[in-house]
């Protein structure tokens, strides 16, 4: 996280996380970058690395509430706050306009901006999301059961007592990977990960943030009856490995961006929940031509 910045807003008192890891040009169109649970904005160095994808746009990744070196005094805040700090990120740094490209929960964040902010966002592309609620239809549709999943950390990690030599265990963090980069992922993405996690979630402070970030994956309100009133382009990608949200899942919602300009499913073979991790070209690639087209 070297390359991770902080900068002031007001909504909950918050400082951001960001990296904009090449000076910003107003004359390219911007990509806003919303990690996914309990990871930071590492997850898209594949990106900031690609000179292909940051020659045609600036890339600028905002770290959620509860998420990498992003703070707020208050210990309960939603998604929905996220989305309000990240319009704020975007403001203080000057980005009248911007695309929004998100990770499983970054994904719910990226259709929150669009709803709060029509007239800044060009267009969204959620990658390996769910746009309803933890709900048994999405488990009938071969998703997950977030709420089972996230009960456990949850649980545990709700105490009265400090924890000052709190950090999360191994095996908390090989299940996050194991489902996000894929249990055959190299074991340099293994061993940074387990790292990563541990160093941004370690103390008090740590453990109460994860914890509220469980809390909210596991809580959070669905976004389909809001999905009528999102009007801006949508390419939505979706590894066909996925383990977490299914492609089945992703069809039906798809259909209820009624009127969004386009709204297309794009799906990855043998990509993994963390797309831009497990499948980088193919997801530069489509963001390049998705961008490239709708930028006016």
């Amino acid at each position: 996280m070297s390359n991770t910045k902080t900068v002031q807003v007001s909504h909950l008192g918050a400082t951001a996380g960001y990296q904009m890891p090449h000076p910003y040009d107003p004359s390219k169109p911007t990509l806003v970058l919303v990690n996914s649970f309990t990871t930071s904005s590492e997850l898209y160095k594949s990106q900031y690395g690609n000179s292909k994808l940051t020659s045609k746009m600036n890339l600028l990744a905002i770290e959620l509430l509860g998420h990498g070196k992003t703070r707020t005094k208050h210990e309960n805040f939603t998604y929905w706050d996220t989305a309000i700090m990240n319009l704020e990120v975007m403001e203080k740094l000057s980005v009248k306009k911007a695309f929004v490209l998100g990770t499983s929960q970054g994904g719910w964040i990226t259709v929150r901006m669009a709803l709060l902010a029509p007239d800044r966002i060009e267009g969204i592309i959620p990658l390996g999301t769910s746009l309803d609620f933890e709900s048994e239809r999405t488990r009938q549709l071969g998703c997950w059961d977030g709420v089972a999943a996230c009960t456990g950390p949850i649980d545990k990690w709700t105490v009265s007592k400090a924890t000052p030599d709190f950090e999360p265990d191994n095996d908390y963090c090989n299940f996050l990977i194991d489902i996000g980069f894929g249990k055959t992922c190299p074991q340099e993405t293994r061993d940074f990960w387990i790292k990563t996690i541990k160093s941004n979630y370690r103390g008090d402070d740590g453990r109460r943030r994860a914890r509220m970030a469980a809390i909210n994956l596991r809580e959070r309100d669905g976004l389909h009856g809001r999905l009528f009133d999102v009007r801006c382009p949508v390419m939505w990608l979706h590894g066909t490995d996925d383990v977490v949200y299914s492609v089945a899942n992703a069809e039906q919602e798809i259909k209820m961006l009624v009127n969004a300009p386009e709204a297309n499913l794009v799906t990855v073979k043998g990509g993994a929940h963390f797309l831009s991790a497990s499948h980088p070209q193919d997801v530069d690639n489509a963001l390049i031509e998705f961008i490239g087209r709708v930028h006016k």
